[in-house]
Parts: C-alpha cells; sequence; structure tokens
C-alpha cells in the first residue's frame, strides 16, 4: 500500500508539473509533438490530436511533454518553442512550477474543507474538533526511544489519567522520575500500551519521557472559507521552504555542511509509509508540502532544471541575442548528469539510513 501510495503521489506532482507546461505551450502556439503518460520506456502509442501524439509509457511516475523547438533549434518556425518571444517562453517554462503551487492549494483546500489536522490554540475555536496531544519528536536514547514511540503517536491518557494541556503531562510526569508510567497510545488505528520510567539527565532536572509535544485538533472550515485558508498556508508553507532552503545553502557555504538531512526517493518512500499510517487526511498534506517542495527545487537556477533554462533567458535576454545552441547543451547535459549524482549518493544514503540490512552488508568488508 505504501509503494502504491508514493507511486501515486509522484505520479500525479510530475503530471500536474508536465500538464502546465503542456498547457502554457498550447496556449502561445508551440507544437506539443509529445504528451507521454508516465516515463519511457514507451508502452503504446494512444492517439494523435492537434499534432501531438499522446503515449503511455512504461514507469507510471508522472508524464513528459516534448515541445517542438526546446532545445533551440527550428527558430525559423512560428510553431517552434525557439522562435517565441522571451516572456512567452517564460511562461511556459515557469507554468509547471505554477501548477505544484497550484496543486498545493487546492491539496490545502480539500482539506480544510473536510478536516485538517492543525496545532491549535483557543483562536477560531468554533471550527476545532478532537482536539488532542501530539508526539512530534522523540529523542535519541531517551526513555521514549527506549520504548519505540513513534513520531505521530497519540497520547490518550497516562496512568488512566485524561489531560487536556500540555503542561499537565509534563508536570505529572516530573511527578514520577524513575516510576513506571503507562501510556496509552494511539498509533494510526492501532491503540497500543507502553510502560515508560521518566528520568532525571541531571539530579536538578525535571523528569523526562524524551518527547516533544504538542496539541493538534482537525480544523474545518466552510468551503468558501477553506479557500482562502488553503491559499493563506500555501504561500505560508512556500516561504517557510524557501527559508529551509536559504539556511541549508548558507550551511553549505560557510561550514561545508547542509546543517540537515536530505531526502531521496528511497527516504520520500518510507516517509510515505509512516504517513499512510496516519491516514488519509496526512497523505493530503503530506502530498500538498511535496508539490511545494519539487516547485521550488525546480525553479532553483540550476542547468536542467526550469529555473536553469529561464536563467538562460535572462542571460539571452541581457545580451539580446540567441546563445549558442550546442553551449547551452552541453551546460544542462553536465547539470542533469550532477543532478543524478546527487540522486545516488541521496539514495545510498537512504538505504543506510532506513535499511537494517545494510549495516549487515557493510560489515561483510
Amino acid at each position: 500500500m505504501s509503494i502504491l501510495v508514493f507511486i501515486v503521489i509522484l505520479g500525479l506532482l510530475v503530471f500536474v508539473h508536465e500538464l502546465g507546461h503542456f498547457a502554457a505551450a498550447k496556449r502561445f502556439g508551440m507544437k506539443v509533438e509529445e504528451f507521454g503518460f508516465g516515463f519511457p520506456p514507451r508502452a503504446k502509442k494512444l492517439f494523435v490530436k492537434d499534432g501531438t501524439l499522446y503515449t503511455l509509457n512504461w514507469l507510471p511516475l508522472g508524464g513528459f511533454v516534448k515541445i517542438k523547438g526546446e532545445s533551440g533549434d527550428y527558430r525559423e518556425q512560428a510553431d517552434s518553442f525557439a522562435s517565441k518571444k522571451i516572456w512567452q517562453r517564460f511562461i511556459v517554462l515557469v507554468a509547471g512550477v505554477t501548477m505544484n503551487i497550484v496543486l498545493a492549494w487546492v491539496l490545502f483546500t480539500i482539506g480544510y474543507t473536510v478536516g485538517l489536522p492543525q496545532v491549535v490554540d483557543n483562536a477560531n475555536a468554533q471550527y476545532i474538533r478532537d482536539q488532542q496531544i501530539q508526539i512530534i519528536s522523540v529523542e535519541p536514547n531517551s526513555p521514549a526511544a527506549q520504548v519505540n514511540l513513534n513520531v505521530g503517536d497519540i497520547i490518550l491518557s497516562i496512568d488512566e489519567k485524561n489531560f487536556a494541556d500540555i503542561n499537565e503531562i509534563q508536570n505529572y510526569i516530573n511527578e514520577k522520575a524513575d516510576q513506571i508510567v503507562n501510556l496509552n497510545i494511539k498509533r494510526g488505528n492501532d491503540l497500543i500500551t507502553k510502560e515508560i520510567i521518566p528520568q532525571k539527565i541531571n539530579e536538578n532536572d525535571r523528569a523526562i519521557m524524551g518527547v516533544a509535544l504538542i496539541k493538534t485538533g482537525i480544523i474545518s472550515y466552510p468551503w468558501y472559507q477553506s479557500l482562502w485558508e488553503g491559499f493563506k498556508t500555501t504561500i505560508f508553507t512556500t516561504w517557510q521552504i524557501v527559508l529551509a532552503f536559504a539556511d541549508m545553502l548558507k550551511n553549505l557555504f560557510i561550514s561545508g555542511s547542509l546543517g540537515a538531512d536530505i531526502a531521496g526517493p528511497v527516504g520520500i518512500a518510507v516517509l510515505t509509509g509512516q504517513v499512510v499510517n496516519l491516514g488519509f487526511i496526512y497523505i493530503l498534506q503530506f502530498a500538498a508540502l511535496l508539490s511545494i517542495n519539487l516547485a521550488i527545487i525546480n525553479i532553483l537556477p540550476i542547468p536542467a532544471l526550469d529555473g536553469g533554462r529561464v536563467l538562460f533567458l535572462g542571460i539571452e535576454k541581457i545580451m539580446r541575442r540567441p546563445l549558442n545552441q550546442k553551449i547551452e547543451a552541453v551546460v544542462h547535459n553536465i547539470g542533469f548528469m550532477l543532478l543524478m549524482l546527487l540522486v545516488l549518493v541521496v539514495t545510498f544514503k537512504d538505504i543506510g539510513r532506513f535499511t537494517s540490512w545494510w549495516d549487515k552488508i557493510l560489515n561483510i568488508f
């Protein structure tokens, strides 16, 4: 199920991205030679409409569009990408990123209409239901880690006592230093019980379980208000992710380290599995976050990505003449190879991080 959901999410994000390029290219009279559902190798030619060949391909991870003249050729033909004005080409290039942001807005809007899990306070109380206290992080080697408490676990009760506030839980746990405490936990659809012994790190410290807690609830709005709340959440989330990327790049230049873990296909697949266990609405929220991440990564000024092609458009605008087609192609090809190398490195790290058998293989050597 996790693999299927991963394929559906990734396929939707890439398909919507390519649909943006397709629609914008058609709008400006560019010939789209092929619209592929999935990635090659080609499985079947479906049909031809308005000069576009629609194909079904074997790898069900989204799709692609092939626009006439996107490599800089056919400049003399009116229906080619290369013959169009710079502002038209710019819109075509950013249309995919725009569609990913719009998709996130749609997903957040649906979420707010159905009911979206959020950190809650006393504001908008009339729209909040099912308030609960949830674990958002677990400290390594802590009492919580030793009994396998997980991120996303919901604390229903402690020693059969119900708590409505995080401070109440912290005060109760502090009184139970070195004593067995029984936690009733909801994990996905499962109800489980854990025995944990709160500990003090130092003699004068409070006793802790080793978890960070938040108070969450399901927030739902009327559909017309959900549109606005979804839009605000999309803008806020996009800005926060941009800041996170900027912070990572700053750390890379200053210390030579990203300062944070990044995940590749394997890591995203593992995270998808964790989200699947939480339920549909969390999958919806996760897909929106991935869509925004895909948009931001694609607009970075890196060769082979949409942002890299936009960068070359800017250079062409400054120089007031088309760039050397061969040089641009070489730069994009090198950028693509470096990106694939990065994906391999991240995948290698993901395998080591998320699979126990990887250590056994390394121990052989």
